[in-house]
């Protein structure tokens, strides 16, 4: 079982790191008002000429590819926050063991263990 004092850590890590990520979303991407918890990229407009056309929209296309990434990990945090208030952070979400101290160290967002995550990864 996990003492109170790691889990108050890894809160901490994960409000830090939710913190970060919603900096980093809010750079290239706006609040979907309509969808809780959703961002859409944003468009730059760099002006009319055929170049800058050109860099808008390679500029937009990453803005896409980091906001899906931001988006991602930011449900995932959050979801771990929500899983330390309901008491059930640190169990894994397919067999029910503990997950290892170290793997929530590296990655306090995990939802799963190291099993479980091998297994569904090769399974993919």
């Amino acid at each position: 079982m996990l003492d109170k004092a790691f889990i108050k850590r890894m809160e901490e890590k994960l409000l830090l790191r939710k913190k970060e990520l919603e900096k980093e979303l809010s750079s290239v991407s706006e609040k979907d008002p309509n969808a809780e918890g959703h961002f859409e990229a944003t468009f730059p407009n760099y002006g009319d000429e055929e170049e800058e056309n050109v860099s808008e929209i390679g500029a937009f296309t990453t803005n896409l590819s980091l906001e899906k990434i931001f988006e991602g990990s930011l449900r995932d945090v959050t979801n771990a926050l929500e899983r330390i208030k309901d008491g059930t952070y640190g169990i894994c979400k397919h067999c029910g063991k503990e997950i290892q101290e170290a793997r929530l160290e590296a990655r306090p967002e995990s939802s799963s263990c190291i099993s479980c995550k091998q297994r569904l990864t090769y399974e993919k």
